[in-house]
């Protein structure tokens, strides 16, 4: 029996989500418009016919921003007292009973009063995507918690509350609000984001050209990893095995020897020259048990991790073949292999071996540095 247009629409359809989808806007510093962009975009929901509540917006008396919160319906706030005084949280529960499609959280990085339904606001959001609920919120990067002290150490600033790593990971999307330095400032000495009496001291503070630069570069980069990832998990998706090369990723192989020291320096300066990220592969083999070997490459190993480099231990029969799936693995763009200056049989093992590798990897650019003595492929 033939299938109605209906039948075969709801065949086709995807089948429904489980889970709420978590859209964070990213900022490097206060003013630079999240909160604009976020309440912007949930206007444009609403005029598409999407169901969309304000679960927790701080307006913090700026009038753009309230002009925006006027057409959304609010869910009113949790009142919690607290050592004599009253203050105002997310009412979790209030949202789950309305269940809309999707809750503005603002402000992920907040601690919540004593007394709340979590302890921080992105344990909230969490609560909300499980519900199926999906989740508009904002935070700035000095709150993501690997970057926190960096962020102090930039700004001479303590960065009181964090956000763990694995929660931009589980976000469905990131979005960058970006802003120049010099905007921000201009920002600043309008009156936009301080009151006027704290104008001065932020500038001479957090606000900083240098400290503004700093995150604004942290806030990028963060967010193209966000990027390659998605591009990563397409390709993978779609069975795509070529590697388009869209970030510079450059793996240096290495072994005992003590060469191996120059090897990984000239990986450094290539993985400068084009951003890129480093990679430093050794591959176990029977000629590096002794504790003079073992000494060397733990020696090397120190060495790459003082270059910022990432370290993996690799594993199999052959050189060769290890880098290879290691390489089609992690996506590399650029290999560094060394050579020494030998002749005779060591010279065809090494040009087999050097074969053999280009045989089993996807195309990357490989590099042949020579050097002094013994360098295992």
């Amino acid at each position: 029996m033939s299938k109605s247009p209906e039948q075969w629409l709801e065949k086709s359809a995807p089948p429904p989500k489980k889970e709420g989808v978590l859209k964070v806007f990213l900022g490097y510093a206060p003013g630079v418009g999240k909160t604009y962009t976020m309440l912007s975009e949930a206007g444009r929901r609403l005029r598409r016919g999407q169901d969309v509540v304000i679960g927790f917006v701080e307006t913090h008396g700026r009038r753009p921003i309230e002009e925006l919160v006027a057409p959304l319906e609010q869910i009113p706030r949790r009142q919690i007292d607290y050592k004599g005084v009253t203050f105002e949280e997310m009412d979790v529960d209030a949202i789950l009973a309305r269940r809309p499609g999707v809750a503005l959280v603002d402000e992920l990085a907040h601690t919540n009063i004593d007394g709340s339904r979590h302890r921080k606001r992105y344990e909230d959001v969490m609560e909300l995507l499980a519900a199926n609920i999906d989740v508009l919120s904002t935070m700035n990067i000095q709150h993501m918690e690997s970057l926190a002290p960096l962020v102090q150490s930039i700004t001479g600033i303590p960065v009181r509350e964090t956000v763990p790593d694995w929660v931009l990971k589980r976000a469905g999307e990131v979005v960058m609000v970006d802003l120049t330095p010099e905007a921000l400032q201009n920002r600043m000495r309008r009156g936009d984001i301080y009151p006027l009496e704290t104008i001065e001291r932020a500038l001479g503070n957090f606000f900083r050209p240098g400290n503004l630069i700093a995150l604004r570069e942290l806030a990028l980069r963060q967010v193209a990893e966000e990027v390659d990832r998605d591009l990563s998990s397409y390709l993978t998706t779609k069975e795509i095995s070529r590697n388009w090369g869209v970030r510079e990723r450059i793996a240096v192989s290495i072994s005992s020897h003590p060469n191996s020291q120059y090897l990984i320096a000239r990986g450094a300066r290539l993985a400068r020259a084009v951003d890129g990220e480093l990679y430093v592969v050794y591959v176990e083999t029977s000629a590096d048990t002794n504790d003079e070997r073992q000494r060397s490459l733990a020696a090397n190993i120190r060495f790459a991790e003082e270059l910022e480099a990432k370290v993996e231990h690799l594993h199999g029969d052959r050189v060769s073949d290890a880098v290879a799936k290691f390489v089609k693995e992690k996506r590399i763009t650029q290999v560094v292999f060394g050579h020494s200056a030998t002749r005779g049989w060591r010279r065809y093992l090494y040009l087999s071996a050097l074969s053999r590798f280009l045989r089993h990897s996807p195309a990357v650019d490989l590099h042949i540095v020579t050097q002094e003595g013994d360098t295992e492929t």
